[in-house]
């Protein structure tokens, strides 16, 4: 199939408009960071409740992806997005208007369902819509718009610093906006051909698949989902681990425990909380904010340029062995109360900007086989999300008691994880899913 053949405004279009998901994921993510200090303020928040209210995110997203994963099945993929860029918004302004903080972590978490339906469900559909050899820069566009979302928040959070007890309800409040966005841009998206074809609607799949590829890689692609669906009947958490798909979903599982367990999101959350103890003011804090989020912004778009030439595996690979080194190198920084750590947290971001963050999410929505795909990207995505919250309720505790030796466990799982990484993660680039059915389950 000669690439010149597809319709790449037409991809890229659809997988930019799913992936406005990954901007609320990014924006609800990164909010939190800023409003802390605020939110301390206001509700007299101490270190378990400062956990408590961080990871409230995560415990509904855990929600969100079950949701998603039946909901995609029976419904589609496109009405899930719909559903939850609904939910994205209204969380927004029922957070912005918390009068206490009991409500607000109520609304936080039911903003993480809208979390975790689009966390699961954006990189899903874009895997299931992009042709093969450009599948892997697709997906990470989610990722993009993830670190894009966070960057923007993070700048307006710091635009916001000054302007009274009351600026976090404006940092919250404001999430409507891309929300509403989302919504209308979601209504105009096709559903994905493959669900379409498992639906018994093979003549609207065609269409879509048509207006992607033209009609040669229609046929073809049409024929090849039947064929991989062929027997397919409804799916639950059950058949995932089936003996046949279950190398697969091991994988899958681990690599989104990893990619939490390995630490960085705890600098995205508690960077007012790292630096504080080091000395550092409330708007140097907020600026760090900024300059994390500019660095990953950065590093995104380097991943995204060598996910398909590169690979995936090497990617991973310099994600954990990188973060290994400079972790112990932070506890050294953070011991002596040098400045200078900064330095390599900003490294830390940007190595884990352009390896474990897209990749993973690109590796668990393609090494799934079609039978299973919504009921294991569910899974998966679910324990990414009760591995977050675990992180992240864990960090404030741990910071108060282990100091900058905190990171000394987060490097070592960064090392256990290169370990298997390089022992267990099969190359994935450039092979239709389809064809992974076959390298994933053998």
């Amino acid at each position: 199939m000669k690439h010149s053949s597809f319709n790449g405004a037409y991809i890229l279009g659809i997988s930019f408009i799913s992936a406005l998901g990954g901007y609320l994921f990014g924006f609800d993510f990164a909010v939190i960071s800023g409003a802390l200090p605020f939110l301390q303020k206001q509700f007299g928040l101490d270190a378990y409740w400062e956990g408590f209210a961080t990871g409230s995110l995560a415990l509904g997203a855990i929600i969100g992806c079950i949701i998603a994963g039946s909901m995609a099945d029976k419904y589609g993929r496109k009405r899930g997005l719909l559903l939850a860029s609904a939910i994205f918004g209204i969380s927004s302004l029922a957070m912005a208007a918390a009068p206490d903080r009991n409500i607000f972590i109520g609304f936080r978490f039911v903003a993480g369902i809208g979390v975790g339906m689009a966390s699961m469900l954006s990189p899903m559909y874009i895997a299931e819509v992009a042709p093969a050899h450009l599948r892997g820069r697709m997906v990470a566009i989610n990722q993009l718009t993830i670190v894009t979302g966070i960057l923007v928040t993070n700048l307006v959070n710091y635009t916001l610093r000054n302007h009274g007890d009351d600026a976090w309800r404006w940092m919250f409040g404001l999430g409507v906006i891309p929300s509403l966005l989302f919504f209308i841009g979601a209504m105009w998206l096709p559903e994905s051909p493959r669900w379409l074809v498992k639906a018994g609607r093979s003549e609207e799949a065609g269409a879509v698949l048509n207006k992607i590829g033209g009609d040669a890689f229609a046929t073809e692609s049409l024929s090849v989902i039947q064929g991989s669906l062929t027997g397919t009947e409804k799916t639950n958490f059950a058949d995932i681990f089936r003996k046949a798909a279950l190398p697969a979903v091991v994988i899958g599982i681990i690599l989104a425990v990893f990619q939490q367990f390995c630490g960085i999101n705890v600098v995205f959350n508690y960077t007012p909380r790292i630096f504080e103890s080091i000395g550092v003011s409330q708007d140097g804090q907020l600026l760090q904010t900024v300059f994390i989020g500019g660095v990953n912004l950065v590093f995104t778009i380097l991943a995204m340029l060598l996910v398909d030439k590169l690979g995936r595996k090497p990617l991973m690979l310099i994600g954990a062995g990188g973060l290994t080194i400079l972790y112990i190198i932070v506890v050294r920084m953070l011991a002596t109360g040098s400045e200078q750590v900064s330095w390599y947290l900003l490294a830390a971001i940007g190595t884990y900007a352009m390896s474990l963050a897209p990749v993973t999410w690109v590796l668990i929505a393609e090494i799934f086989p079609n039978k299973i795909r919504s009921a294991a990207t569910s899974f998966a995505v679910l324990c990414l999300w009760a591995a977050y919250f675990i992180l992240v309720f864990t960090f404030p505790i741990l910071f108060d008691h282990l100091k900058d030796s905190t990171f000394y466990i987060y490097a070592g799982i960064c090392l256990l994880g290169f370990l298997f990484i390089w022992k267990n993660v099969k190359e994935t680039k450039g092979k239709t899913l389809e064809e992974l059915e076959g390298v994933m389950i053998h």
